[in-house]
């Protein structure tokens, strides 16, 4: 991928020039207010992300299954809507990111395939919280770097050293300890989640194929900012064919129990903030940084989502998911040694 092109931020104090900053430092006595410390705003800004992380999963959750508004396809479209509307919003307006533009048909078509999955993986991950318990489902999920890792090797024909594949057996022992344990086991929910994460790996694969050219390159706001669109467009039909007339079934539930509106609103909020608050934690702390928490968040989620649906574990369960997210730690540390190595 080569190296991040700088921020908006780092060009603007870049292109600074010396006079200009010796000409605040000659006015201590005019100095601004102190401001915040870095770290106390980055662990605020993880924290923002955990809490939007876990609370659009409960949220679905709790709209799916115990609210009984079962139209995640619906539901989905509705993060894509909001997703649309907050991005540009915050791009255009608020300029968080430099914005950019689709540069050719070619790319707009590049952008239109890596919708698809998206909605694919969505509407999946979604659609499973009807029938699995947030904590197995997090513990699937957790196995999409085994998923990542088949699809590099079957489009790229990539192939990691044997280190790295031995590490993800952890991975995928880990997952059927927990399936076979799990006291509210669906086979359906179970098929669709994996399909789900097959989805976000897969995702992450070809986006790694078609937008790495010169030219294609996208900031991952911008990124979201056209397949936002793309895929509430994507999805608009296919809730009208498959859940039927939900838009007057939603107006309905919404005159007899408006809270329902309250909630569909801030669960499409708190889907957006969830890839804002990724691109902030990535941008002040790192990648690596990102990925570590990302192992913590799942197992933080399965806890809190015990804790509110009360959903039965057993012990085997809980070792099975602790292998699984062991297995993705180590996975992490022999890819990095692996591109150490190579490097």
């Amino acid at each position: 991928m080569g190296a991040e092109a700088p921020t908006w931020a780092t060009r603007r104090l870049s292109n600074q020039t010396p006079s200009t900053v010796d000409h605040v430092l000659d006015f201590p006595t005019t100095a601004p207010p102190p401001a915040r410390s870095p770290t106390i705003s980055t662990a605020f800004i993880v924290l923002s992300w955990y809490l939007s992380n876990i609370g659009v999963l409960l949220l679905n959750k709790y709209l799916l299954s115990f609210y009984g508004f079962r139209f995640p396809i619906f539901l989905t479209m509705l993060h894509m809507v909001s997703c649309t509307f907050y991005s540009y919003l915050s791009i255009l307006f608020l300029k968080i990111v430099p914005t950019q533009q689709i540069q050719s048909r070619t790319q707009f078509l590049k952008i239109l395939a890596l919708s698809a999955i998206f909605c694919f993986s969505v509407v999946c991950g979604n659609t499973s919280l009807r029938y699995l318990p947030v904590s197995f489902n997090q513990a699937i999920g957790a196995t999409t770097p085994f998923f990542t890792a088949i699809f590099a090797f079957l489009i790229t024909c990539k192939r990691e050293p044997a280190g790295v594949y031995f590490a993800l057996l952890p991975v995928v022992f880990g997952i059927v300890l927990a399936s076979n344990s799990e006291p509210l086991f669906h086979f359906l929910g179970f098929l669709i989640c994996v399909g789900s994460t097959a989805g976000r790996a897969l995702k992450s694969v070809v986006q790694g194929i078609l937008l790495t050219a010169e030219g294609e390159k996208l900031h991952s706001m911008n990124l979201l900012r056209f397949m936002a669109p793309m895929a509430a467009g994507i999805l608009l039909p296919v809730t009208l064919y498959v859940e039927g007339n939900v838009a007057a079934i939603t107006a309905e539930k919404a005159r007899a129990d408006p809270y329902i509106l309250f909630l569909l609103i801030g669960n499409a909020t708190v889907a957006y903030l969830v890839n804002l608050t990724n691109f902030l934690v990535t941008k002040h702390t790192s990648a690596l940084t990102l990925q570590v928490l990302g192992n913590a968040k799942a197992a933080v989620a399965a806890v809190v989502s015990i804790l509110i649906f009360r959903n039965p574990v057993t012990v085997m369960g809980m070792a099975g998911f602790s292998v699984t997210v062991m297995g993705v730690v180590i996975y992490g540390e022999a890819k990095k040694r692996s591109k150490n190595t190579t490097d």
